[in-house]
C-alpha cells in the first residue's frame, strides 16, 4: 500500500473515457466504509456525470482538468460531531477528508487518476446541486485515467525529520 501512496499523484490532463461503473461503485465504497467521528457518517458524495452539471461546475472552478466524472464530497450539518466544549467545532471536515482519502486511494489502486480541489465557488456548487443550506461542500474530486505523468515536484518530499517530533 505504501508503494502505492508514493506512486499517487494528482492528475491534472485526464482521457475522456469513462471510468466503468464496477471501478466507480468500488471508489465510493471506499468513501463509504471510511471513518467518521462517533461513525455519524455525514457525508454526502454526489457523482457528477452529466453535461449540463460538469459544466456548471466549470464555472466553479478551473480544476477539474477534462475529468469524465467529479464527486462533490460534502457533509450534513445535522450529523457531524460537535466538541461538547466548544461546539463550532466539529468534524464535518475531518470526516469528509477521511471520505476523499479513502477514495483517492482506492481509484489509484484500480487505475483511476484524481486531483483534490479546494479551489471552488461554493455557491456555484450548491446552486448547480439544488444542495440544502444544512450541505457543506468540503472538495470536488475530479477523477478519470490520466493523460499525464506527474509534475517534476511529486517526488519534492521534506525528510520524515523535518514534518515529525518525537517527544
Amino acid at each position: 500500500m505504501l508503494e502505492q501512496m508514493k506512486g499517487r499523484y494528482s492528475v491534472r490532463k485526464f482521457k475522456t473515457d469513462p471510468i466503468e461503473e464496477e471501478k466507480l461503485m468500488k471508489i465510493l465504497e471506499a468513501g463509504r466504509i471510511a471513518p467518521t467521528a462517533k461513525n455519524s457518517q455525514p457525508q454526502r458524495v454526489y457523482v457528477v456525470r452529466d453535461g449540463e452539471l460538469m459544466k456548471r461546475l466549470g464555472d466553479a472552478s478551473p480544476c477539474l482538468y477534462g475529468a469524465p466524472v467529479v464527486l462533490v464530497v460534502a457533509y450534513e450539518d445535522s450529523l457531524v460531531f460537535h466538541r461538547a466544549d466548544d461546539y463550532a467545532r466539529n468534524s464535518g471536515d475531518q470526516d469528509a477528508s477521511i471520505v476523499g482519502t479513502h477514495m483517492m486511494l482506492e481509484a489509484w489502486s484500480l487505475g483511476v487518476g484524481s486531483c483534490w480541489v479546494n479551489m471552488f465557488d461554493e455557491t456555484v456548487v450548491r446552486d448547480a446541486l439544488n444542495l440544502p443550506e444544512s450541505e457543506h461542500v468540503v472538495f470536488l474530486l475530479p477523477v478519470g485515467y490520466p493523460d499525464m505523468g506527474p509534475s517534476a515536484r511529486h517526488d519534492d518530499r521534506k525528510p520524515l525529520e523535518e514534518t515529525t517530533v518525537f517527544l
